[in-house]
């Protein structure tokens, strides 16, 4: 639609732009504070990037490809299939982006780690154990692939339920085969998605923080983000840190640049179609098989977290001030993030939205999402050196920085969960509001606003499940009068306190879920409530 025909709304575009303007220095800010110390005289740092790197990206990359080997896989089995809750089974792979990594590392912990329920079975039936595959690359990739592959289904099916039903009765027509379904129909639907959906998983593999801690097993499979938190927690070398964290951005960076000519990944949190097309029993044995695998892989971690949290007994926990201290600050720190968030976004993607000019919408759009390029280790470790700059101790401006940190990690998420329906809403109904005459109070609050509802709603849950699950922020600015959960839960496991670190990590699971699944729905009524 030409600008002519879109509502004149300049204070909405004058806000993002000043918005996107802050945003852009604040990145600068970070990036020069970053840039500055990597100049400072100081020791030799005895960091191995080129160990580090190669580390990384080999885990990066092989997770990329399992996870996209899996999540076709399932995709393909649950685009087939028929049964009851399959609604809900769609619903636990879609929560995978919200599942805290950590929760999922001390899943692994308690079923393959040496203590793990699969080791004591062996025991106690064979009298032998396995060792500990939990640790090390094994464990890493099994942990990232639960839930790397778990989201690439998610997206893939949409791309399959996304066929014309009119492509679909030509191939029964022809009397297609599965393999043949696949090769001519299902895969030209979702290989254009592919390149993009890689781009995003290496970029989450390479700069997963909390499950490469828990389960690397020493330096052999240290990642540049732990390699940069130890450099600056334990061994204080912010030489070494720079170095890092700039490496990290350029991957990172280069990454981005490659996978934005790819098609880009659409967020999806809607219900599946329902499957119009049967394959033949031996197929449809592969595809339970496939379904039961996955199924059985990424909630059995999740299922021993509930269930260890149950068995450790909450009342020792409970018990703590120190819990209650944790679970407060989480709260406060997650909904401040997510309301943040929320302003932030809605501003950037109005202001976006209510402009017909390409150059205009880019300018708005790009500084939400160079926070891709910095990962949470990197944008602390950037704030730890600004609040120095400015002779500020970290304890005192931990909350707020946090805060701010956790939003604009959430940012890109945010903007991607709003911007498509905005523009598509204005675009549509964009010559309507101009004929009667709304001010952009009354668009957004009778137009706008009832028909984003769940969308708010899953943005807020989104925001608030990545602040609530984080470690790669807090870790750098935790203190002993300042931590979260996941930084309470990482300390219980330093101090080997299993039972501590499972009712905490049971709980954070909890709340993930029902903020994840509440909000959406809660937001929505609200918005479709009489006023």
């Amino acid at each position: 639609m030409s600008a002519e025909l879109l509502p004149p709304r300049p204070a909405r575009i004058a806000v993002s732009g000043v918005l996107a303007i802050a945003i852009a220095g604040l990145i600068a800010a970070v990036l020069w504070a970053i840039l500055d110390a990597a100049t400072e005289p100081s020791s030799a740092s005895r960091v191995d990037i080129f160990h580090l790197l190669r580390m990384t990206a080999i885990q990066a990359g092989l997770t990329t490809v399992l996870s996209l080997a899996v999540g076709t896989a399932l995709a393909w089995a649950l685009n087939r299939l028929r049964f009851p809750g399959r609604d809900l089974v769609v619903g636990l792979f879609a929560a995978a982006i919200v599942t805290p990594g950590m929760v999922v590392a001390f899943g692994l912990l308690s079923i393959w780690g040496r203590n793990g329920w699969i080791n004591q079975t062996s025991e106690a039936l064979f009298g032998f154990s396995l060792g500990n595959p939990a640790f090390g690359l094994s464990g890493i990739l099994l942990a990232h692939v639960i839930l790397d592959g778990a989201f690439a289904a998610r997206i893939l099916l949409a791309r399959l339920d996304a066929i014309p039903a009119t492509r679909l009765k030509v191939g029964q027509s022809l009397a297609l085969s599965a393999t043949q379904r696949f090769a001519l129909i299902d895969w030209p639907a979702i290989r254009s998605s592919l390149p993009g959906l890689g781009a995003i998983i290496f970029l989450l593999a390479f700069t997963s923080f909390p499950i490469v801690l828990l389960l690397g097993g020493g330096p052999a499979n240290q990642t540049l983000e732990v390699a940069i938190y130890s450099a600056v927690r334990l061994d204080f070398d912010l030489v070494g840190a720079v170095r890092l964290a700039l490496t990290q951005i350029a991957v990172c960076a280069v990454v981005i640049l490659l996978a934005s000519a790819s098609t880009p990944v659409v967020s999806v949190h809607g219900r599946s179609v329902a499957p119009s097309w049967r394959d033949a029993l031996p197929a449809q044995a592969l595809q339970w098989l496939v379904l039961l695998l996955a199924t059985v892989g990424f909630a059995l971690p999740l299922l021993s977290v509930l269930i260890d949290g149950v068995v450790s007994g909450f009342g020792r926990v409970l018990a703590q001030s120190t819990f209650w201290w944790s679970l407060t600050t989480s709260l406060i720190i997650g909904s401040a993030s997510a309301i943040l968030t929320l302003l932030l976004a809605l501003a950037l993607t109005l202001g976006r939205a209510a402009s017909g000019k390409r150059p205009v919408r880019i300018l708005l759009g790009t500084p939400s999402f160079a926070y891709l390029a910095v990962p949470a280790v990197v944008l602390s470790l950037g704030f730890f050196l600004i609040v120095r700059n400015l002779g500020l101790a970290p304890a005192q401006a931990a909350p707020v920085v946090v805060i701010i940190a956790n939003s604009l990690l959430a940012l890109p998420f945010a903007v991607a969960t709003l911007g498509p329906p905005l523009d598509a809403m204005v675009r549509a109904r964009g010559k309507l509001i101009r004929s009667l005459g709304l001010s952009g109070w009354q668009q957004f609050w009778r137009v706008e606003y009832p028909l984003l509802g769940k969308d708010i709603g899953l943005m807020l849950a989104l925001a608030f499940c990545f602040s609530l699950g984080d470690l790669g922020v807090i870790a750098l600015f935790g203190t002993q009068d300042f931590q979260t959960l996941p930084l309470m839960m990482f300390r219980a496991l330093g101090a080997y306190r299993s039972n501590d670190a499972a009712a905490i990590a049971a709980i954070l699971l909890v709340g993930t879920i029902i903020a994840f699944v509440g909000l959406p729905r809660l937001f929505e009524r609200i918005a479709h409530a009489p006023r």
